[in-house]
């Protein structure tokens, strides 16, 4: 395939790959425990819009529509395209196909932090709580990262993986420290939120991580130009003006941010930050000012369709999400190995 390269090209494919995700919100509004046919979804998503269709739902039919499935399949598109964009800069900003907030120990510090809260520690700012202690294990997380990989005052791509993947395996072990001596009620539901899933959204918290992705988007897709300078390597950065350490600071508080926010509101979801930028790839090439929007649309589209999965294979059991995306991802890993 090769990688669409003019403007021209670049709009018709956003414009696309904008449809396609309208088109796919609403479809999988019909899929679940209960099949609902595509004209009652049409007819409740109208209604809440101001507009008129000839013909009126059940009523139980249109509060599963618009008060369960609809919540989740938009937190889903915004979990999935905050995850891609996730992905996509720490790719670029550590020279690594093959990083991934999951696998450089992010999500790791992220699910600690919201374990704390929801275990031992409880609301203590309200509604904010668990995104803000999902953000500092983040953060702190990939500080811990940063400050094992670094050797001699240089930090190489390969060893901030293999610092990642180290860190993660340490701070899940504290996970399960904190599981094991939590109150055993309590920790059923907490297991059941770090396998990954989307069955809490809300209408009511649908905007913050709304606005986590939107603001994210923006500040990385300032910074694309430095990220495809430092992706040729740092020397390249600074004579082109960039400074490598200051943008690689900006774009970790950006995806540790949007990482706790996510991992507060679906549990660790791994592995769409590995593959989604990879597809996108294929479709733009590596220019992150073209990069960046199509992982964003890709991943939104790449999770709506996974969670569709996810309610109806055991249905009307929900299969974690979480379990879905490592299958994926783990077979996608292996693939990418292998080339």
């Amino acid at each position: 395939m090769t990688p669409v390269r003019s403007p021209t090209g670049l709009r018709a494919l956003l414009l696309g790959l904008v449809v396609l995700l309208l088109a796919s919100c609403v479809m999988s509004l019909v899929f679940g425990p209960a099949t609902i046919p595509m004209r009652n979804v049409a007819q409740v998503v109208a209604g809440q819009l101001g507009l008129d269709i000839a013909g009126e739902p059940g009523k139980s039919q249109a509060q599963i529509v618009w008060l369960i499935r609809a919540p989740r399949v938009v937190l889903g598109a915004l979990v999935g395209a905050g995850l891609a964009l996730v992905g996509t800069a720490l790719q670029a900003v550590t020279r690594n196909p093959l990083a991934d907030p999951h696998l450089l120990g992010v999500s790791s510090g992220a699910a600690l932090g919201a374990v704390l809260v929801m275990l031992y520690l409880g609301e203590f700012i309200g509604v904010f709580s668990l995104p803000l202690a999902a953000f500092m294990g983040a953060a702190g997380s990939m500080l811990l990262v940063i400050a094992v990989a670094r050797r001699g005052g240089r930090m190489e791509s390969d060893r901030l993986l293999l610092a990642g993947v180290a860190v993660s395996f340490v701070l899940m072990a504290l996970v399960n420290v904190l599981l094991y001596s939590g109150d055993q009620h309590a920790t059923a539901s907490v297991v059941f939120w770090m396998l990954g899933g989307l069955g809490a959204a809300r209408w009511d918290v649908i905007w913050l991580p709304a606005l986590c992705v939107v603001l994210v988007l923006l500040a990385l897709q300032a910074m694309a130009r430095g990220l495809n300078a430092l992706m040729s390597g740092e020397q390249t950065a600074i004579s082109l003006g960039f400074s490598g350490r200051r943008l690689r600071l900006q774009v970790f508080i950006c995806t540790s941010l949007l990482t706790g926010v996510l991992v507060a509101l679906s549990g660790a979801i791994g592995f769409v930050g590995l593959m989604v930028p990879h597809m996108a790839r294929a479709l733009v090439g590596a220019d992150n000012r073209r990069l960046l929007p199509v992982s964003a649309l890709l991943g939104a589209i790449f999770l709506v369709w996974v969670d569709v999965a996810a309610r109806t294979l055991i249905a009307p059991e929900d299969l974690p999400i979480g379990i879905a995306t490592a299958a994926l991802g783990g077979l996608f890993f292996i693939v990418l190995l292998r080339r």
